[in-house]
């Protein structure tokens, strides 16, 4: 690969730009009107803009993208997360424009994009899955007689789903047709898919994914876990592998179903099988990812693997250099994501100028963030402006050097979620790992 145009913005334009210097490939940034000032588009050997600020009109606009790669002559694209990540159409029109896409194949995209669809695929596979509806529901009655069925609480979940979006929990019949018509609108609006399945609600789970490396020759890999129960409406806030309640036993089990994943849908390049885990240590497939994930880094700090690296190799036709033995984990790594909001009030984005910024450092702490001082963070995105991954010999070193990390950490002129995140990681209950997907609702905003 000569030249790689990047799809994307923020902290992971920055991150894929800086993987690909370090690989001596040429890269293209495209951005906004709104973004004409971001980090990206100065660290890149090219920029193109691609439309106005509203990401309909420019990051997730195809035509403006691909006639951007064609006027640079890149001879790939990098989706990065968010926005066309996931995008099968888009995947389909570089494959038919000679433009190879760093990721899966645009069939193995729509296979797994629909979550209905590829949790049938799982469930021939003899793969556990959340007991719910067999593909999505075609109305309300068939939402009713399925949730009668498998009993409630339910979940309500849009089949194109991701980031949070399209969920809603209904706990009877009045909040299943309370709710069933507001999720279709949900996933009308955000995935422009206004099709939903039905899963059974488990309570109080433990939210857990493996990261997962498949080259096109046939080989997969699992690089470990990555525990992601820590979040707020579906919505992560802080990572951390290892998981605290999976032991080696119950990760070589989880690793094996997610390679069996993979190799069931063909699945190359860098993914993400996610599983909810409950308080037996049952655990079930969810969905998979296929990108990059926003906590890819704790996974790189523990592995010492280069994952978006591996992506471009592996997009290049290169075999993966690792068998799974040969993978090994070192001890602990935590990642908190910093937003521009303002939790006191129901989390709503503060964007705005940053009129002073330091950034912590020292050993095993990493920052991947696309802002700086003087910087105007625009309103027209999603919130998060900032990663603070720590690497400790064990878990206790990782939260210590977080708490001075974000001690460290200085953003002003705008609100963030820095002091929200400090008191999560001083809390007794997370400190011994004794937490579920309900932590942040239950211990830190007192919901029953």
């Amino acid at each position: 690969m000569n030249k790689i145009l990047i799809a994307n913005r923020g902290e992971i334009a920055v991150r894929i730009i800086r993987a690909c210097k370090e690989m001596n490939i040429k890269t293209v940034a495209v951005y906004s009107e709104a973004d004409k000032d971001a980090l990206h588009t100065h660290l890149a050997d090219e920029a193109v803009c691609i439309g106005p600020a509203n990401s309909k009109q420019s990051y997730l606009n195809v035509k403006n993208i691909i006639e951007a790669a064609s006027l640079t002559k890149s001879d790939s694209i990098h989706p990065g997360f968010g926005f066309l990540s996931e995008n099968a159409k888009f995947a389909k029109i570089c494959e038919e424009s000679q433009i190879k896409f760093i990721g899966p194949k645009s069939d193995v995209i729509d296979l797994l994009g629909n979550k209905s669809n590829s949790k049938k695929l799982m469930q021939k596979e003899g793969i556990p899955v959340i007991p719910g509806s067999n593909g999505s529901v075609k109305d309300l009655k068939e939402a009713m007689l399925v949730a009668e069925k498998i009993g409630y609480p339910v979940l309500l979940k849009a089949a194109a789903g991701g980031g949070g979006k399209g969920i809603r929990i209904a706990n009877d019949f009045n909040e299943l047709e309370l709710n069933y018509n507001l999720v279709k609108q949900e996933a009308k609006n955000a995935f422009n898919d206004d099709e939903i399945y039905i899963e059974k609600y488990i309570k109080n789970p433990r939210h857990v994914e493996i990261q997962i490396l498949a080259d096109e020759h046939g080989n997969v890999v699992h690089l470990g876990e990555r525990d992601c129960s820590i979040q707020r409406n579906h919505q992560k806030m802080l990572e951390e592998t290892p998981s605290t309640i999976v032991d080696e036993k119950l990760r070589n089990k989880m690793g094996n179903v997610a390679v069996k994943v993979a190799k069931a849908a063909g699945y190359t390049n860098c993914g993400t099988v996610e599983f909810l885990v409950d308080a037996d240590r049952n655990f079930y497939f969810m969905e998979m990812n296929t990108r990059i994930q926003v906590e890819h880094p704790i996974t790189e700090m523990r592995t010492g693997i280069d994952l978006v690296k591996e992506q471009i190799r592996i997009a290049a036709g290169e075999e993966l250099k690792y068998k799974q033995k040969e993978i090994i984990f070192k001890g602990h790594a935590l990642e908190c994501r910093i937003n521009a909001e303002i939790p006191s009030k129901n989390f709503m984005p503060c964007p705005g100028k940053v009129t002073e910024f330091n950034l912590p450092g020292g050993n095993g702490i990493r920052i991947d963030t696309a802002i700086y001082s003087g910087y105007t963070i625009p309103s027209n995105y999603d919130s998060m402006i900032a990663k603070i991954i720590t690497h400790g010999v064990n878990r206790n070193e990782a939260i210590s050097k977080m708490k001075r990390a974000l001690e460290e950490l200085v953003i002003e002129g705008i609100e963030t979620n820095r002091d929200f995140l400090f008191d999560i990681i001083r809390n007794p209950n997370f400190i011994r790992g004794n937490f579920d997907t309900s932590f942040i609702e239950k211990e830190m905003l007192g919901e029953k």
